[in-house]
């Protein structure tokens, strides 16, 4: 029986792992932290996204299509909490029906049900929402991603796999005759094959792994409000904005939660960690390494001024926070929400500034790396580990 190490316990590194438990491989899970899904799994909106802001054809759009119909079912199956409510997309301003008009068409390309519907039409959905325009996502959905994770954890336990907290991976090289050996600190492990699904750390693992990563992990975070409870009433379920074409974040949105809470967010701004949840945490080496890479001084030339800017602001001013929520629904005013934590997203990037767009796997003999998966990853979580249990089944 082939043996394979997984390097990373979240969403995506377990769901890779429970693939190839079904395929009758011998896996190995190593996570650094003391608990499953630590930091991007546990720290997201926990929503189904339906597919249909990807390029046609892109990882992202096959792969969330038919990811947001499997993870249902395997919540579903699973006992895992989940529920497919739809979601509206409003235009607040006549010059963002273009852009509505382009995500309608990319929503049929992609095989996402979703129809343009009139303001009196979204008002029967949202009855505080404000636009002149909206597009109502029927197969979109809201789940608990942390629960998916121990669900999996269970069912690979169950089927005797080896899982490993605390476990980093600190050095790892080539075996001598084939395979690799990973070093975790406490002891060596040997693996026919290496899958790196470490999230915020993938393009390291994947340099310590001997190959050069094509982009690099630059770490934004996302900050979270909620609504207080007795404003909730103000949202019924999920509205996002239009967003900007030329960003790979949907702007801020409100989203109702499967406990009845309404989370308003997130925003993006650079994370000073690699892990950096506060303006606090910082870690002198990692903006260190962000600081000596070109790409994100191009990517600032470009940005930096209005939205990055504008981003930063918002980040410290709960006034402007409120305002942005206040173009999707007039009624949510400052004194309507209050804080609710941050997650960071692993954003990779090219040295031109360019940022990734798609989901990056990269291989190299006995090895798969996992370099840029953020949202719709979560989604996309069972897909994403079938396509790569059959690169290590080819390998």
């Amino acid at each position: 029986m082939r043996n394979v190490v997984v390097v990373g316990g979240g969403i995506v590194g377990l769901a890779v792992a429970w693939e190839l438990t079904k395929r009758g491989l011998d896996v190995t899970v190593l996570e650094k932290e003391s608990r499953w899904a630590a930091h991007q799994t546990g720290h997201n909106s926990n929503v189904v996204h339906a597919g249909l802001y990807y390029k046609p054809g892109s990882f992202k759009a096959r792969m969330s299509v038919a990811g947001n119909r499997s993870i249902v079912d395997f919540a579903r199956q699973y006992g895992v909490p989940v529920e497919v409510c739809g979601k509206l997309v409003v235009a607040t301003d006549e010059r963002e029906i273009p852009a509505l008009n382009t995500l309608a068409e990319r929503a049929e390309a992609n095989g996402v049900p979703a129809k343009r519907i009139s303001p009196a039409e979204a008002r029967e959905y949202e009855p505080e929402v404000a636009c002149v325009a909206a597009l109502r996502v029927e197969s979109t959905g809201i789940i608990d991603f942390p629960a998916v994770c121990h669900a999996l954890v269970r069912l690979l336990d169950e089927a005797g796999v080896d899982l490993r907290l605390d476990s980093p991976a600190l050095a790892i090289r080539a075996g001598a005759n084939g395979g690799v050996e990973v070093a975790t600190g406490s002891d060596v492990v040997v693996a026919d094959a290496l899958v790196n699904c470490a999230g915020l750390h993938s393009d390291r693992v994947a340099r310590m792994a001997g190959i050069t990563p094509s982009a690099k992990i630059v770490p934004f975070r996302g900050e979270y409000y909620e609504l207080k409870p007795d404003r909730r009433h103000l949202v019924k379920g999920l509205i996002y904005p239009v967003p900007d074409p030329t960003l790979p974040f949907l702007g801020v949105h409100l989203t109702r939660m499967l406990d009845g809470s309404v989370h308003a967010g997130p925003n993006a701004v650079l994370a000073l960690r690699r892990e950096g949840y506060r303006w606090g945490d910082f870690s002198a080496k990692d903006v260190a390494e962000v600081a000596a890479f070109p790409g994100v001084w191009r990517l600032a030339k470009k940005y930096a001024f209005p939205t990055g800017l504008d981003e930063v602001r918002r980040s410290f001013s709960k006034k402007r926070f409120a305002a942005s929520l206040a173009r999707l629904v007039p009624a949510v005013t400052e004194a309507d929400i209050v804080r609710h934590g941050s997650g960071v997203r692993a954003q990779a990037m090219r040295r031109d500034g360019s940022l990734v767009d798609d989901f990056l796997i990269e291989t190299a003999r006995d090895q798969v790396h996992v370099l840029n998966a953020p949202s719709p990853a979560a989604t996309s979580a069972l897909e994403i580990a079938r396509h790569i249990a059959d690169q290590v089944s080819e390998a």
